[in-house]
């Protein structure tokens, strides 16, 4: 499943195993997040995480920071 743009924004939403496995992932990308100073949006019930990427300072449009926080979110996904 692809990232998704709308609403300026660039959306996807992942569906886990189980809230463990949800939280592992949200662990991951807020370490990718830190380290890229780039920060998602995002919510999380359960086993469901749903991310909104925009940049705040370029006046919450899609630019290619978002762009590149979502190439490497995908790398970090479990391969099916």
């Amino acid at each position: 499943m692809a990232w998704e743009e709308k609403n300026d924004a660039l959306n996807h939403k992942f569906e886990f195993k189980n809230f463990r496995e949800a939280f592992a992932f949200m662990t991951q990308v807020a370490l990718i997040a830190e380290k890229m100073d780039h920060h998602p949006t995002w919510t999380n019930t359960y086993n469901k995480v749903e991310l909104w990427l925009n940049t705040h300072d370029a006046g919450n449009k899609v630019t290619d920071k978002d762009k590149k926080l979502a190439a490497a979110i995908d790398k970090i996904l479990p391969k099916e």
